[in-house]
Formats: structure tokens, C-alpha cells, sequence
């Protein structure tokens, strides 16, 4: 992102590189990633229906690398359940596979055009500086100086978008969220009115051509052939490995090369399952939505087991944390501060929010708006437990809207309870609901009702599982007793390898790194806007 607030167009090649930076850890559960495969689609149909076809693309292209190329060698592949999970994977990819082949070349023309111009203005640098030592006058060297500081106009070349800071646009964006969701909502409404089922609509969100996505159901859904795959795959991978884009020519054409292959490759699929050669006497079945839904009931956090009840043992493991603010409890926000009219053409395409902070090894994390009184009522639905001295959770869910994510609601999922665990049950149930709302999981929130407010061991390794599907995830810890809170996040590194690749046993040990995690709230890339909606949704009852 350049000051203009523009993309800077980027070849299908460069797009590529960046889709393939990806660390895949096969420590990590196969549900966590298939979870994770899930959330990528949403997120690239996000990003194309606001204009960036860049992003889009690159989300596409990383999850076909996720399911052809990673998930296939997980050591839980092989179970009969995760077998049909990848099935349907692998049914996601091929409907991508039409998608990537529409934008790919519009990528590229986009980016010969913004070389193209850049390549002119060279030219034109170059015979102004030769005018100037020639003439010495001063209107040239004024020229010149204009050529300096302006920037490719052409508003085609790049997703073009406002740039806004997070910190310094909160009411805007909670404007802006308010009109999306809303406008989300209603075409949910008015898809369910119309007959099409849930089922459906998420073969619509998964398919390669959203807006044609009628023409894309008609096609057979039971029979869909490793063969027909592999071939779709080997299409798109020819006409990208074509002759690999060189240095413009004078004129801005391309120079006619011959026999060249470009780096690009696409995913490659077996022509038959690896899986269907193991010891499984069986045939797996084409996954029908109950089944998948089933499948995917797995694919939580991990669960919880019970905090030592002796804060002395955990504390001697705590990295360092700023204090936080006691909560207080007074009344919500008002809303009223954020109630001015909304523009008409108040647009995600409009806006793009820049990155608020990075990961401890450079990677930018998008925003993350919170709803300040989001706390305060989790707490009023949790008191009876804290009480009763049982810990409550939730599940903190949302949307990405202008490159950024909003917390819209929050979930309160059937648990089970003691004072120092929490673990949900009828997870198939919570899924369902969350994948029928159009909505991702950006982290989650418990309390503990009598230790202090920090990360245990075991809340690491839990949120180790959050933060591989979506690196901006955080945790909210609640410490009532204590008027503490904190939103935290692993450090990437050291935070994030240490955990995955840890070994021990027990419910509590230590881990060598004292910054294995931080905090996400102040400073970071989570900030609180004040006004912003959010709805509740007990499970329990």
C-alpha cells in the first residue's frame, strides 16, 4: 500500500509468491485446517465482491496449495472421517478453479498497464532532464518536479480504495459496518425467502463464479471424478505457465518469447486418492450436509483441561503483561455519538483500513474492532457461574469488511463447567450456526472466576489452535475477582512455534520463551469502537 491508498498492481506470478509464504505445521489438527480452508474461501469472496481481485485471488490460490499439496500428507489424514472432509475440499477447489481463470488475466493486463505507464513516465523523465540541460529553463525543471511527485492516475490499475488508520477513522468504520452487515443480512434473508436452502448457499460461497453460481449447482454434485479434477487443474496450470512476462517492450507490448515456461504451478491432483491405496476396506461416500456437518463438528479448539487451583505453580511461568484497567461497572456506551447519518454511497469498496500492527517477524495483521461493551455483557451472562465459582467461554465472531474484521457477535456455546475448565458441547450445533450466519471465528473469551487474568499453560496451546486459522485471532481473558482483563495474542515468533511444537505432558508446564505471548489491545492491532452493534446468542438455552 503506497500514501495514495492504491494497491500497487502486482503480476499473477508476484501473487503467487506471497499465496505459497504460508507455514503449514502438521502438528497442528487436520481440523483446525480444514477450518482454516474454510475461512480462506470467505475471505476471497469478501475481497472480490469490494473490487480486490489481487487478494482474492491469492486467498484462492493458497487454499488450493492448503488441500492439494499439505492436507494430503497430515498425519490425520488417513482417518475415514478426514477422508471425506478432504473430499469436499477438494470439490471446493475445482469450483475455484473457474475463478482463478477469470482473474488471472485481468490481474496481468492490469499490472502490463501500470508498467506500461511507468516505463512512459521513464521516457518522459528522461527527455525533460535532457530539455533542461539543454535549455535551463526553469518552466522544465517546474515539469520535471511535477513528474516527481505524481502518481500513475489511471484509477483502473490497482483496487483503488481511500486509505484509512484504524485508530484515527473508529466512527467511520463503525458506520460503514453497521451499513454492511445490515446489507449482508438482508440478501441472507432474501436468499433463505427465496427457497434456496442452507446447503446451497454454501455451495454458492464455495463455488468459482459467485455471481453465476445457479449455472454452477446444476452441474452433477455426486459424481465429481478425480480424473475431471486433475484435468480442470492441468488446464489452468497450462494457461498460466505460459511464456513468463519479460521487460516491456519500448512500445509496452510484450516481447515474443519462445518455449519459456513460467514458475507458476498449480496444485497438482492424483489421479487417484493416495487415501483409496490405504488398508480401508471401505468406499467413502459422497459427504451429504448432514455428514459434513458432522465432520466439521470436530473441527473446534481444543478442549480445555482443568487450571491448577494453585495460582503459585502457573504464576512462576508468567511472561511480564502491562496492567490493565479494572472494569468498572457502569453503563454501556452510548450510542448516540455514532448515530449521524450514514452516507448513501458509503461503499467496503471505498475504504481499506492499513494494517494497525505486525507480527514479531514483520507480517502486517489487520484490524480488529471490538465492541467496548462487549465484556460487560459477557460478564452479566456469566455471573451466575462466577458465582458458583464455574468458568464460562464464548466465541467471538464476525466479519471482514475493508480489510478489516469486526466482532458482531457473540456466542455463547453448550459447556460444560468447573472452576478452572470450560469445554463446549453439541459442537456441531455451534458450527452450523456460524457457517449459516456467514460469519468467521476472530478468537474467543472466558473467564476465570478467582486466579488472576493471564494465559495459562493450556490457554496457549488452546489458542495455538485459533490463531493458525486466522493469525489476527486473539483471547480475551476476564478475572472478576481480580477487576482485570486483558486481550492477548502468541508472539510469532517465539510464541507461536513454541506452543505447536511442544511435547510435554501434563496439564501445566512451563515454556522456555518469556514473551511466548502479548498483549493485542494497547498497543496492537485490536481496537475498541465505541457503538459498535453486536448481538448475543446463547446456546445454552
Amino acid at each position: 500500500m503506497n500514501g495514495h491508498g492504491r494497491v500497487q498492481p502486482m503480476s499473477v506470478e508476484q501473487i503467487v509468491e506471497q499465496a505459497e509464504n504460508f507455514e503449514y505445521n502438521p502438528l497442528v489438527p487436520f481440523k483446525h485446517w480444514s477450518r482454516s480452508a474454510g475461512t480462506l474461501i470467505k475471505e476471497a469472496e469478501i475481497y472480490d465482491h469490494e473490487g480486490n481481485e489481487q487478494q482474492a485471488y491469492l486467498l484462492l490460490f493458497r487454499h488450493a496449495r492448503l488441500i492439494l499439496d499439505k492436507l494430503p500428507t497430515h498425519p490425520e489424514a488417513r482417518s475415514k472421517e478426514n477422508d471425506i472432509v478432504l473430499q469436499q475440499l477438494r470439490k471446493d477447489v475445482l469450483r475455484n478453479i473457474s475463478k482463478l481463470e477469470k482473474l488471472r488475466p485481468r490481474i496481468n493486463k492490469r499490472y502490463d498497464r501500470y508498467q506500461a505507464i511507468l516505463k512512459e513516465r521513464t521516457r518522459a523523465k528522461a527527455a525533460n532532464t535532457q530539455a533542461l540541460a539543454v535549455s535551463r529553463r526553469v518552466s522544465a525543471d517546474a515539469q520535471i518536479q511535477r513528474g516527481h511527485s505524481s502518481p500513475p492516475s489511471d484509477s483502473g490499475l490497482a483496487h483503488s480504495s481511500e486509505a484509512l488508520t484504524a485508530g484515527d477513522n473508529r466512527d467511520l468504520a463503525v458506520k460503514l459496518a453497521h451499513k454492511e452487515i445490515r446489507r449482508r443480512a438482508t440478501a441472507r434473508k432474501a436468499t433463505r425467502q427465496a427457497g434456496i436452502t442452507q446447503e446451497d448457499e454454501q455451495e454458492r460461497r464455495t463455488a468459482g463464479v459467485w455471481g453465476d453460481w445457479e449455472e454452477a449447482l446444476t452441474k452433477d454434485k455426486n459424481s465429481i471424478d478425480q480424473d475431471i479434477l486433475s484435468k480442470d487443474m492441468h488446464n489452468v496450470r497450462m494457461q498460466v505457465n505460459g511464456p513468463k512476462p519479460e521487460a516491456l517492450q519500448q512500445d509496452g507490448s510484450r516481447p515474443i518469447v519462445e518455449n519459456q515456461k513460467s514458475h507458476i504451478l498449480y496444485p497438482s491432483v492424483p489421479q487417484k486418492s493416495a487415501l483409496g491405496q490405504q488398508a480401508y476396506s471401505y468406499s467413502s461416500p459422497d459427504p451429504t450436509s448432514k455428514d459434513l456437518r458432522a465432520s466439521y463438528a470436530t473441527s473446534s479448539p481444543p478442549q480445555r483441561p482443568s487450571k491448577t487451583p494453585n495460582t503459585l505453580v502457573e504464576d512462576s511461568f508468567l511472561p511480564q503483561r502491562p496492567n490493565k484497567e479494572a472494569i468498572t461497572h457502569t453503563s454501556s456506551p452510548s450510542r448516540s455519538e455514532s448515530a449521524s447519518p450514514v452516507p448513501q454511497d458509503l461503499k467496503p469498496s471505498t475504504f481499506t483500513f492499513q494494517s494497525s500492527a505486525y507480527l514479531e517477524n514483520g507480517t502486517p495483521l489487520r484490524t480488529i474492532f471490538l465492541p467496548p461493551d462487549l465484556r460487560h455483557r459477557f460478564l452479566s451472562i456469566a455471573l451466575p457461574n462466577t458465582k458458583a465459582n464455574l468458568e464460562t467461554c464464548g466465541i467471538l465472531c464476525g466479519t471482514l469488511i475493508s480489510n478489516a474484521l469486526f466482532i458482531s457477535k457473540l456466542v455463547i456455546p453448550e459447556q460444560k463447567s468447573t472452576s478452572d475448565t470450560c469445554e463446549t458441547v453439541n459442537e456441531s450445533d455451534l458450527f452450523d450456526y456460524i457457517d449459516g450466519e456467514d460469519l468467521m471465528i476472530l478468537g474467543w473469551i472466558h473467564t476465570h472466576p478467582t486466579q488472576t487474568c493471564f494465559m495459562s499453560s493450556r490457554d496457549l496451546h488452546t489458542h495455538s489452535g485459533y490463531q493458525v486459522m486466522m493469525p489476527e485471532s486473539i483471547a480475551i481473558v476476564c478475572a472478576p475477582s481480580k477487576g482485570d482483563w486483558g486481550v492477548f495474542r502468541l508472539t510469532d515468533p517465539p510464541g507461536m512455534k513454541s506452543v505447536l511444537n511442544c511435547t510435554q505432558s501434563g496439564l501445566f508446564h512451563p515454556h522456555a520463551e518469556s514473551n511466548i505471548y502479548t498483549d493485542a489491545l494497547r498497543p496492537g492491532h485490536v481496537y475498541e469502537a465505541k457503538g459498535l452493534e453486536f448481538d448475543v446468542v446463547d446456546m445454552r438455552h
